[in-house]
């Protein structure tokens, strides 16, 4: 089963959230939160703080990431870590392939029209609110070994 992670990302004032925006498909033309693949036999949070930083440059030093859920689609043999961390500090985004933004948490991130993910942004969105970001960076065992 391929596993992929997605992070949510919020400003060190947690009043905006980071965003790629897609310019190939999946999601072509609409928001979507940054991650990517998990490699065979890498640990999940490894796996979170090498794509944050691959697609954003933002380093282990400058958030801590949270693994808050996961979703699991077994019709596509695949499952989704869900990291949430808050910066600690200013940082400069560098991007790898699509556009950054930071987006207000006023969105309507149920948007379908504007958001990936079949309305699980604004779920993830609404448990960070509701509940909280979830377990600190404790190592857990990857799903593939």
């Amino acid at each position: 089963m391929q596993g992929y992670n997605c992070i949510m990302v919020f400003t060190k004032e947690k009043d905006r959230l980071l965003f790629c925006y897609r310019t190939s498909d999946p999601y072509l033309g609409k928001y979507n939160l940054v991650g990517g693949k998990i490699e065979p036999g890498e640990d999940g949070f490894h796996a979170a703080y090498r794509e944050l930083f691959e697609e954003t440059g933002i380093s282990k030093e400058q958030i801590i990431l949270s693994h808050m859920m996961d979703f699991t689609y077994y019709n596509q043999n695949c499952y989704v870590e869900v990291y949430v961390g808050i910066l600690n500090c200013d940082v400069r985004l560098r991007r790898e392939k699509h556009p950054l933004s930071w987006l207000p948490l006023s969105e309507n991130f149920f948007d379908l029209e504007r958001f990936a993910g079949e309305g699980n942004i604004g779920h993830m969105v609404e448990q960070v609110r509701i509940y909280g970001m979830g377990l600190l960076s404790i190592p857990k065992q990857s799903k593939n070994g």
